[in-house]
Parts: C-alpha cells; structure tokens; sequence
C-alpha cells in the first residue's frame, strides 16, 4: 500500500537557472543535492507546510527537455497574488494568466518556470 507522496520529478536543461527560479522567485530551498548512480545531477526542493518535494534532475547527454503546452504545473498556495505579482515584477517577471476569480472565491493565477513549466498560484477564498 502507498503510505504517502514522497517527491515528483521534474528533469529539465539548465538545473542552476532551475533552482535560481524556485529559490529567488518562489521562495523556496533546496533541501539537499548529489549525483545519482546513474550520473543525474540532482537537487531536491522543500515545499513549505509539506513534507512532499520537487525533485529537479539533469541527465547528461539525454535530448533537451522539450514540455508541451498545459503538460502539467505545480500549483502553490499563496497568500496575496497581487503582492506576489509585484514582487516579482521587481525581478522582471510577470504573471502569464491572471489573476482570475473563481466559482470557489479562490484567485488563481499562473507565472511560466524555466523549461516551459507552469506553475499554478492559488490565493484561497
């Protein structure tokens, strides 16, 4: 029986531009980093509230990471979308869609991570 989520890994080209985005515009840490047996560079980010982490990895010598459109996100919760959207305007991003209202009273909105990633803010009603 599955006891609980542990990670979900995302591999992706550039890890140090990968992590600098979840550390300087998410606010999140990595966790720790190794080499696997197989040769992935590997850094493991901590989720706030969570015990749950996103596992990043380079391969070397694999083709590029090339995601399709709505493949899949991550969705965070935050506490003010507008405030965050202005927080990282200072850092030269913008929100991709959004902010938008929904049914629940929630307020949702979406910022574009590197690789083509999405990643889903939620601001809960």
């Amino acid at each position: 029986m599955v006891k609980k989520l542990l990670h979900t890994r995302m591999r992706v080209n550039d890890l140090e531009r990968t992590v600098r985005f979840y550390e300087d515009i998410m606010g999140l840490k990595v966790g720790r980093r190794h080499t696997s047996p197989r040769g992935a560079q590997l850094a493991f980010i901590r989720t706030p509230n969570s015990d749950e982490e996103i596992e990043l990895c380079q391969l070397p010598d694999s083709p590029p990471v090339v995601v399709q459109p709505d493949l899949m996100h991550l969705a965070f919760e935050v506490d003010d979308i507008a405030a965050f959207a202005a927080d990282i305007a200072k850092k030269g991003l913008k929100l991709s869609d959004g902010p938008t209202r929904t049914g629940s009273g929630s307020v949702i909105a979406f910022i574009d991570a590197p690789e083509g990633y999405e990643i889903e803010l939620i601001q809960r009603g």
